[in-house]
């Protein structure tokens, strides 16, 4: 009611500032968007509290060796700050080997604002199904972007997201696969290498296989693996399933567990051979 009675009181100058109809038009957008705004604020608040909890699913780590966990749900949710596209519990995996002749990730702020990719050992390592199943996206077309590694670059690829956004989630996810389970569960790994996708939608897969290699497609800092679970295959309409991978051992712990590592633990992963 105050709104209404502040935008009346405003109408004569709304008039007197545009001409009619637009200030018809501006006097009842003033009106109506404290409303619509409190149910916005109110939807976003709320709204989760609504999504039906799932215990969540065990899945094959989608890398192999020593890698280091960013924006991860075991440390909050939603893991990203936001739940569009189905992230509200994936993970974000960079490659630090415990040997340094495998390669050393660069420590952010040094060197040059965009690195070549072939700096982080992350790039090109191969990336793994999570879940045994048959793909229903395969994409591997979109370019390998430098490395965004000072506090300008970042801040520019933050305006870049911005506009990455406007086209969906293709922009943002960049070269991706997603695989559906016989549950109807789906398994998105993201920015992976541009070519680097070996199989086809219509294929069924092994959790464990290979499908591509990391990349730095997408919205991305630098080359890394983003890994989720959603409930249908499209990214845009999609709610994030929470998982853990199975048999990981972290740098602190004597033994293996079901887990996803907290923000900047990190987590070894052993290659099985056939």
């Amino acid at each position: 009611m105050v709104y209404i009675v502040a935008c009346i009181a405003l109408r004569p100058l709304l008039g007197w500032a545009l001409p009619d109809p637009l200030g018809a038009v501006a006097a009842r957008a003033a009106i109506a968007a404290p409303p619509l705004l409190l149910i916005g604020y109110l939807l976003v608040v709320l709204g989760p509290r609504f999504i039906p909890r799932r215990a969540p699913v065990t899945v094959t780590s989608p890398v192999t060796g020593r890698w280091r966990a960013l924006n991860s749900p075991a440390s909050r949710v939603p893991s990203h700050g936001v739940r569009i596209f189905g992230q509200s519990h994936a993970i974000d995996l960079v490659a630090e080997p415990a040997d340094p002749e495998q390669g050393v990730r660069p420590e952010f702020g040094s060197g040059a604002a965009m690195r070549p990719n072939a700096d982080y050992p992350a790039f090109g390592a191969p990336v793994r199904a999570m879940l045994s199943g048959t793909v229903v996206r395969a994409s591997d077309w979109r370019r390998d972007h430098r490395a965004r590694s000072t506090r300008a670059a970042l801040a520019y690829l933050m305006i870049e997201g911005e506009l990455r956004l406007l086209g969906g989630p293709g922009p943002v996810v960049g070269n991706h696969v997603v695989i559906r389970d016989a549950n109807g569960v789906c398994a998105l790994v993201a920015h992976l290498q541009r070519g680097s996708v070996v199989v086809d939608v219509g294929d069924t897969v092994r959790a464990g296989e290979m499908i591509g290699r990391c990349g730095n497609s997408g919205n991305s800092s630098e080359p890394h693996v983003h890994a989720q679970l959603m409930d249908r295959a499209s990214p845009a309409f999609a709610i994030g399933v929470p998982m853990r991978f199975a048999g990981v051992l972290l740098d602190e712990a004597e033994e293996p567990a079901d887990l996803l590592p907290k923000n900047d633990h990190r987590m070894t992963v052993p290659v099985r051979r056939a």
